[in-house]
């Protein structure tokens, strides 16, 4: 069975988060990865961050996560591993996503809710993807655009 890993970068929201780690758990990602000022489920005393838990139903209890304090060194450990990085990005380079088949071994970040993926990040990724919109809105919220990418690609984990 393939890895499927989630980088979450910068993300400002715990409601966000928890959500993306119930829909991980659901979708069955292998590990998050959690970077710069992403809020973790527990604090370094090991207490649980509310917002976190309540949105998770406890699912960051299951899902593997791991902190880094910066995005380079997750992806240089996830490179040296022969994982592919796939940034879910509106971009001038992006592909729509339902165009692209990803390796079996793969990782996709998701970036801070209006800023989104850093430049570093989308430098270092392999490929660049994006959900197409037809509304007057530019984008969607971040825990929902990784419901719609984790569930479109599940049956390639």
């Amino acid at each position: 069975m393939a890895n499927t890993f989630i980088i979450l970068e910068n993300i400002r929201s715990a409601h966000n988060v928890g959500a993306i780690f119930r829909t991980a758990e659901g979708a069955g990602v292998s590990k998050i990865y959690i970077v710069g000022y992403t809020p973790a489920p527990t604090d370094r005393f090991l207490r649980e961050q509310p917002e976190i838990l309540k949105t998770s139903l406890g699912a960051y209890k299951i899902v593997p996560w791991e902190q880094f304090a910066n995005v380079k060194d997750i992806l240089e450990k996830l490179k040296k591993d022969n994982v592919e990085i796939i940034a879910v990005e509106q971009s001038k380079d992006s592909l729509t996503y339902s165009q692209y088949q990803p390796k079996l071994e793969r990782a996709f970040i998701f970036g801070n809710e209006i800023d989104g993926v850093s430049a570093a990040a989308l430098a270092a990724a392999d490929v660049i993807i994006d959900i197409p919109m037809s509304g007057q809105k530019e984008s969607l919220n971040v825990s929902t655009a990784a419901g719609i990418i984790l569930f479109h690609f599940r049956d390639s984990f």
